[in-house]
């Protein structure tokens, strides 16, 4: 249905890198998700009403809280939409996280408020009334919802969408838990053991958790997470595919919201190399980022010596020696500055979040394995942080 409806309302639907094309996949998604969690509601709202089951309530509530999920993502897809202004220079992409992290919260509340209501139904037991109609509306509803995880899905690789992701894991945990309220009501007609309060305890249990698991999905962006290693991957790829870029270091990647997204790069080039030649070159490399992966790149050219035979062979051994202090320890900017006394070997030193290493400390290692190549040579050198994967 989604791809009928796709090709119908959606231009140029299999150019997802678009923002329009990726808005008008989330608004599309957020309107059929609407209209099948309204339906879920109102056959789930009888059933239950019909049985008197408390479960089938609960999970009645937990699809209306889907659709008002689906409206708040409908909206975020909306606002993200909106063009960049003097206010906000870099549009307003972050409000698909926003609307995410709201929509957590509702989810959050609903869970909290079933499982209130399922604890004095544990303590006030009523009982339930089986019937072959609610097994049918229940069994219908678990097609229902994994359909909605598989559209969710598959929109979600089309476009890279944090919402449709989550509503995808959410949409397969109502599955989950419309098949635990089945299995409920038919233990209770043939052992006549009466769990459904214990059932709905365990829908909120579900809808909680899939409520912070949201809510922690969509902080984690706000807060500035790193960049998928597919994506920088492909960064890499594109850049090291001139001729004239020896290696890349400081990758920075700014995301100001799914398809706004700003990266800042040093290319290593050779010092003696034409410098409108390679200017030309970046310029090729930043061109093709914009079309291939939809960002704007920013890059620095770092100058280096690539046929001196001394600067190659003194690079090789402190980037071993290095290597020692920890895994993913690595140089760049390397250049040898020889004096009447003694030579500054000048270099960065990336040094990753999880080696838990104050500067001082590595400062101590840096000197200490720098002097045991030449007591002549001095290490001049600033550490810097990993801020991709």
């Amino acid at each position: 249905m989604i791809k009928l409806l796709a090709s119908i309302f959606i231009k140029d639907r299999e150019n997802h890198r678009l923002p329009a094309v990726r808005r008008a996949y989330g608004i599309l998604c957020g309107i059929v998700g609407i209209c099948l969690n309204v339906l879920l509601f109102a056959i789930k709202f009888i059933a239950g009403t019909l049985s008197g089951a408390i479960s089938i309530m609960a999970d009645a509530f937990n699809n209306l809280s889907d659709a008002g999920t689906s409206i708040i993502t409908l909206i975020g897809f909306k606002l993200s939409g909106s063009k960049p202004d003097s206010d906000h220079p870099f549009g307003h992409g972050r409000y698909e996280y926003i609307t995410a992290l709201m929509v957590a919260m509702l989810i959050m509340l609903m869970g909290f408020e079933l499982a209130t209501e399922s604890i004095n139904k544990i303590i006030t037991p009523a009982q339930v009334e089986f019937s072959y109609i609610t097994i049918g509306i229940l069994i219908v509803s678990v097609l229902i919802k994994l359909y909605m995880a598989f559209y969710n899905r598959a929109v979600h690789k089309k476009i890279n969408s944090p919402s449709l992701s989550a509503t995808a894991a959410d949409s397969l945990s109502d599955c989950i838990a419309t098949t635990v309220i089945l299995c409920s009501m038919i233990i209770s007609k043939v052992w006549s053991i009466n769990i459904d309060a214990w059932c709905g305890l365990a829908v909120s249990v579900f809808i909680l958790y899939n409520g912070f698991k949201a809510a922690k999905e969509t902080i984690s962006p706000l807060l500035g997470q790193p960049p998928e290693k597919e994506f920088v991957d492909s960064i890499e790829a594109i850049v090291l595919s001139e001729e004239c870029v020896h290696g890349i270091h400081d990758l920075v990647v700014h995301d100001y919201g799914p398809g706004r997204v700003m990266i800042s790069l040093h290319a290593e080039v050779p010092a003696d190399a034409d410098m409108l030649e390679t200017h030309d070159a970046i310029d090729n490399i930043e061109r093709r980022l914009r079309q291939e992966l939809n960002c704007e790149a920013v890059i620095h050219m770092d100058p280096i010596l690539t046929d001196d035979e001394t600067t190659n062979e003194l690079r090789k051994i402190v980037s071993d020696l290095l290597s020692t202090i920890g895994e993913g320890v690595s140089i760049h900017d390397f250049r040898v500055v020889a004096g009447p006394t003694h030579t500054n070997l000048i270099f960065d030193i990336v040094i990753p979040y999880d080696l838990k290493l104050d500067r001082k400390t590595v400062t101590e290692k840096v000197n200490s394995l720098i002097s045991t190549i030449d007591g002549n040579y001095y290490p001049v050198f600033n550490i810097d942080n990993v801020y991709v994967k």
